[in-house]
């Protein structure tokens, strides 16, 4: 039989803090390990001066004391359960936890612009679950609602805008990952991921430059060098900015094989051994062989974008080119210089051919273009 005894442990500015001991230990429902003690979070005052602090010790300690008597009961309770109503107790007090406050939780342990998407996720599931979401109420249905409001929600930078749909297909892949690691933690019963459909992907454009536009890049002056290196650094490889900005000298290497970059990827956390040619290395420039930053000033910034922008339109190039579109430019050039789509995949660090799929539509679409080029007047 364990006992439960309400005990005080002196604090610093003259108070006692109340807390319960168990002994023998007792399981902790929540963490399934075992507890000597439970802090209440109550706290009375060692010496009390004046009625108004003996009051407020009497009524801190008929609480504490009727939190102790509810510990009794429960223990004692729980010594005549069979094991089978044990672990229906327990199911239910899982089952009681909040889900926002798990997707909480996961949201602090992502990094960088990754836990930025992850808050704005949590934005909308409080916005649409207002009192909260137990784990015992979510199911397809509650999912699939939310699902549907994703769609239809106007955009947090703009609410006369409504999310566009791959933007909602990244904030309810969020949602779909969070509900897969609180099945691995135990706190669904079933694996309701796995029974809800993901938002159908919109296929967008893919913006690109040609091997002409490239040169034309090269020779056209960048009031920013190193954007201007680290551009047609990822143009050369088909790196992501977030892989190009955290380069170190010690990752770069080079054997008789040629130069290659020993990496962990910052979005997929893959490690790679990412082989490139001699022109990308050459636009390394000066770097020291050690964990020090490779492209030394690079920088994610609106003033960074203004340099781009400015290069690009310097260039005579008319597209709407970002950073990433020289990750695309880098796809396409290959497809179309033959490169087999599965090993273009590898190369971007793709975990599926399918996501690199998409660059194949895009070279049919040129294809497209250049057949209706040719007419005749019949």
């Amino acid at each position: 039989m364990t006992r439960v005894e309400l005990r005080k442990r002196k604090r610093d500015n003259g108070r006692l803090s109340l807390f319960l001991d168990y002994y023998p230990p007792i399981k902790d429902m929540k963490s399934g390990k075992e507890k000597r003690q439970e802090f209440l979070k109550l706290y009375i005052w060692e010496k009390p001066k004046g009625q108004a602090e003996k009051d407020f010790n009497k009524s801190v300690l008929a609480t504490a004391n009727e939190i102790l008597a509810n510990r009794i009961n429960q223990i004692r309770k729980e010594d005549i359960y069979s094991p089978f109503e044990k672990e229906r107790l327990k199911l239910k007090e899982i089952g009681d936890q909040d889900f926002i406050e798990y997707f909480k939780i996961l949201t602090r342990k992502k990094k960088d612009s990754n836990r930025q998407t992850w808050k704005t996720v949590l934005m909308y599931l409080e916005e649409y679950f207002t009192n909260g979401l137990k784990f015992s109420d979510i199911d397809e249905r509650t999912i699939n609602g939310f699902k549907e409001y994703l769609l239809t929600a106007k955009s947090i930078k703009s609410d006369k805008t409504t999310l566009a749909q791959n933007t909602a297909l990244s904030y309810f892949n969020k949602v779909k990952e969070s509900l897969k690691q609180a099945f691995k933690d135990g706190f669904l019963q079933v694996d309701i991921n796995g029974r809800v459909d993901p938002i159908k992907a919109e296929e967008t454009r893919r913006e690109f430059l040609t091997i002409e536009e490239l040169q034309r890049l090269v020779n056209t002056p960048c009031n920013d060098d190193v954007l201007k290196r680290a551009s047609l650094f990822s143009a050369l490889t088909g790196l992501r900015f977030s892989d190009i900005v955290k380069l170190k000298g010690n990752e770069v290497n080079n054997d008789s094989t040629g130069y290659y970059l020993t990496f962990t990827q910052q979005k997929t956390k893959g490690v790679e051994n990412h082989y490139i040619s001699e022109q990308a290395y050459n636009l390394l420039g000066d770097f020291d062989k050690d964990d020090s930053q490779v492209f030394k000033g690079l920088k994610y910034s609106a003033y960074s974008n203004k340099h781009l922008a400015q290069w690009i339109g310097a260039s005579g190039i008319t597209k709407n080119i970002t950073f990433h579109n020289f990750r695309h430019t880098y796809a396409t050039l290959q497809l179309d210089n033959g490169t087999d789509i599965y090993t273009v995949s590898k190369l971007l660090g793709h975990k599926s051919v399918k996501t690199t799929q998409i660059y194949t539509k895009v070279l049919d679409d040129k294809k497209r273009e250049a057949a209706n080029k040719i007419k005749l007047n019949f």
